[in-house]
């Protein structure tokens, strides 16, 4: 069953910043959204849908997957229409309030394509910091990776 409503996974611009398809068919962008549902229902995370207030257009995903023991990876996917406006950064916040305040993990693990540089921006700003270049499989490339330690209360 292809999807009706245009995903960033499915779009070619966003894709190519994670996978070295470039564009996924179809049945792929429905692979990866079973396999959110699939990480929701056994870990209590996900790549969580984003939708604007006004009108309900779909914007992209933004979410936590498993990377290692209390330290899950913070993601954010967003179509190339709303890249700019500050969603992602607004989308990020929520996700990290949630993770450090009702998931308690010590801290957030992130990376982005080394040509990405909106997202080095965004992780800097959000206050991740700098750890190392780890090689990302589904690219082929060694991405920036970052941590994003809890603040202490």
């Amino acid at each position: 069953m292809a999807t009706e409503m245009p995903t960033a996974t499915g779009d070619p611009s966003v894709t190519r910043l994670f996978d070295a398809r470039g564009s996924l068919a179809p049945d792929q962008v429905k692979a990866r959204l079973e396999a959110e549902i699939e990480r929701q229902c056994d870990h209590s995370i996900s790549y969580w849908p984003i939708f604007l207030l006004a009108g309900g257009a779909h914007v992209g995903c933004c979410g936590l997957r498993p990377h290692e023991e209390n330290v899950p990876e913070l993601g954010v996917h967003l179509r190339f229409e709303h890249w700019g406006r500050g969603l992602a950064t607004e989308a990020a916040l929520t996700v990290i309030s949630f993770a450090f305040d009702t998931l308690g993990v010590t801290a957030l693990f992130a990376g982005h394509h080394p040509e990405n540089h909106a997202s080095r921006r965004l992780l800097e700003r959000l206050g991740f910091r700098y750890t190392h270049d780890e090689l990302y499989p589904p690219t082929g490339l060694r991405h920036p990776s970052y941590l994003l330690h809890r603040s202490p209360k």
